[in-house]
């Protein structure tokens, strides 16, 4: 499974991003949850969010919960975060990630595909 994420930049605090990612076409990826991840630099990965296979099943770390949202399109093979009244210590490289199973979890063991990141910058 091949995945690419995009949408990452600079933002300043209080506005807002929308990563996506985007599974290869020779994949699906509607049988499986899907997550978001963060690494800041010197930090360990860090779980944001999650999604079940059909959608819904939404699962948020404290960080983020209330202005961050988890959505998926098993159409277009792609699942999205939009982020909102970003902080600057949202700062960090964002990946997708693939679960082993129809929901995600917060471990990063969990899952079984990683897209290649996507830097995300928030300026304060």
């Amino acid at each position: 499974v091949q995945l690419q994420a995009s949408g990452g930049g600079l933002a300043q605090a209080g506005g807002s991003l929308r990563l996506s990612c985007a599974a290869s076409r020779r994949t699906t990826i509607s049988n499986n949850g899907m997550g978001w991840f963060r690494q800041a630099p010197g930090k360990e990965r860090e779980f944001v969010a999650s999604i079940g296979w059909r959608g819904g099943r939404e699962n948020y770390s404290d960080n983020v919960q209330g202005r961050f949202t988890v959505s998926r399109d098993n159409i277009k093979n792609t699942v999205y975060l939009q982020m909102n009244s970003l902080k600057p210590e949202d700062t960090a490289v964002y990946y997708c990630a693939v679960s082993r199973f129809a929901y995600a979890g917060r471990s990063v063991g969990d899952y079984a595909y990683w897209g290649q990141g996507t830097q995300v910058t928030v300026s304060s």
